[in-house]
């Protein structure tokens, strides 16, 4: 009985030196992180002149957005308070400069909402937007009452939002216990083991990339490091100085698929639930997990922004270099068929109670992919 106390008391001994050697190693490792900061502060005039280009480039890129018509409008519903409609890839849903192409500028011009006397101007109609690159259902008010209404459903939630999207690979992984890794600074667990999964959250909070302007990455303890270290923080968007967003996405695996029905380009059929509706969530989330969306040219493989969500190459899977490769093959495909293709992400649930008549709404796309 006293060999085992004292082999107890050596082991636990033992665990105590390797606790602190490892509360040791994470204090010096934030020491040196905050010295290499300050020794090498972040300089505003970088960021803003990365932004200016980013902009000049993204306005540019916003001049393709497509001119639709009356006949192109596919209305979904529609009362003297709301229009819902289904939103085709490759326009935007509101431009901030008149001369060029959006839904919204269509549909004040050929629906009810300029002719009625409705007292609502064409930027007081939006109350959520889709990215360019993103189809599906998007809700426009036509009276300042629907306005009202709709800005409190969605500040407190009460909107549904349900996207389909083809992401670059199978997904296998149990990306709830993956993700702990991400986040966790402190945490040197050995990484789970990967298993099918048919369900899972996401929970990555959100930052300005301050790298890569305007885009978003996965806030780390690092980068929030590099923002504290700003030379003249006072010189930049205000963004860029916000604390991380807290984002969740929950994922349903619909299918395995091969893109096009061929045998050799995995995809999967993830249907996404954005719970917190942060900008760019969705893209920057598939990213991190290793699975970019398809054809996603800002946040997939070779894209814009920082890759793979903004976290770095050693916090992914071991699988990430057959991702890529599967990525790779995904490109190329598009690039033999000699045709653009539209990001495959569509809006493709929506509901939510009627802000002036109260009645619940839900509202199905099918994805056209």
């Amino acid at each position: 009985i006293r060999c085992a106390f004292h082999l107890l008391s050596i082991l636990q001994q033992q665990q105590q030196q390797q606790q602190h050697r490892r509360w040791v190693s994470v204090r010096e490792s934030t020491e040196n992180e905050q010295l290499s900061h300050q020794e090498h502060p972040l300089k505003a005039a970088d960021i803003n002149r990365r932004l200016r280009v980013a902009m000049l480039k993204m306005k540019e890129r916003d001049r393709n957005s497509r001119v639709l018509s009356k006949d192109d409008l596919v209305i979904v519903y529609q009362d003297d308070h709301i229009i819902v409609v289904d939103k085709p890839s490759g326009v935007l849903s509101v431009s901030s400069d008149k001369d060029i192409p959006s839904l919204c500028k269509t549909i004040y011009e050929t629906t009810a909402s300029s002719k009625n006397n409705n007292n609502i101007t064409m930027s007081q109609m939006v109350v959520h937007r889709l990215g360019m690159d993103t189809s599906g259902l998007i809700v426009f008010c036509q009276t300042m009452e629907a306005v009202r209404g709709m800005h409190m459903l969605f500040r407190s939630r009460q909107v549904v939002k349900e996207y389909e999207a083809l992401v670059c690979g199978h997904v296998v992984v149990d990306v709830l216990d993956d993700v702990d890794k991400y986040v966790d600074d402190d945490d040197d667990s050995a990484d789970s083991a990967a298993t099918t999964t048919t369900t899972g959250s996401i929970e990555m909070p959100l930052m300005r990339d301050y790298e890569r302007p305007p885009y978003m990455r996965i806030s780390t303890k690092q980068h929030q490091l590099a923002i504290a270290s700003l030379d003249e923080p006072e010189s930049v968007h205000k963004k860029f100085l916000e604390a991380p967003k807290s984002c969740i996405t929950h994922y349903q695996v619909v299918s395995r698929d091969y893109l096009d029905n061929t045998s050799d380009v995995p995809v999967t059929r993830l249907r996404l639930t954005s719970i917190s509706g942060r900008t760019h969530q969705l893209n920057v989330h598939c990213a991190a997990m290793g699975h970019p969306i398809v054809y996603d040219s800002i946040y997939g493989w070779n894209g814009e922004a920082t890759p793979h969500g903004g976290l770095d190459v050693d916090d992914l899977s071991s699988s990430t270099e057959e991702q890529q490769q599967q990525a790779d093959m995904i490109y190329a495909a598009a690039a033999v068929n000699n045709k653009e293709r539209n990001m495959c992400i569509h809006a493709s649930f929506l509901s939510f109670r009627h802000p002036v008549t109260k009645t619940l709404m839900s509202f199905r796309s099918p994805a056209p992919f």
